[in-house]
Order: C-alpha cells, then structure tokens, then sequence
C-alpha cells in the first residue's frame, strides 16, 4: 500500500479504501490478461508489478473517465511475455 501511494503522489489516508479497490481489480485485469490465475506465478513475473502498479494508478487518477481499450492495449504489451497460450 504504501508503495503504491507513493506511486501514485497520494500522503493522504482518506482514499486507501479506493486505493486498494483500484489495487485489487488492477491485478484481476492484469492476471485476465496474462492469461493466468496463479497469484503465485504472476507475482514472479518481472512486468507483473509494473503492470498492476500502472494500471491501478491509471485507475484512480482516471476514475471518471477511463478507456479501458486504451488501458488494455498498454497492459497486454507489458504483460505479453507472461500470456499463456490459449487453445
């Protein structure tokens, strides 16, 4: 938590609720997009922090106007190595 308010700029307390919300459903898309629904083995992965930390801080400084298509297309060029293959 910490490292992510640092991320995002934030020395106030009054949104961690928010923050780990946007925290939570960073790492369910980006999981969704590496294919993969081992935490364990998405945590290993060298993008995988990135990722989730980029795209929980485009979450929370683009609440009210996010595009998602935008934010996907970002995420799935970071975490294309960790992709697994689907059949």
């Amino acid at each position: 938590m910490e490292e992510m308010k640092n991320y995002l700029r934030v020395d106030f307390d009054s949104d961690d609720e928010l923050i780990i919300a946007v925290i939570e459903a960073a790492q369910k898309m980006c999981m969704d997009i590496a294919r993969t629904d081992d935490e364990a083995v998405f945590a290993l992965a060298d993008n995988a922090r990135v990722a989730v930390m980029y795209a929980a801080a485009y979450l929370y400084e683009h609440r009210e106007e996010a595009n998602h298509h935008d934010l996907t297309r970002t995420l799935s060029a970071l975490l294309f190595s960790l992709r697994e293959g689907f059949f």
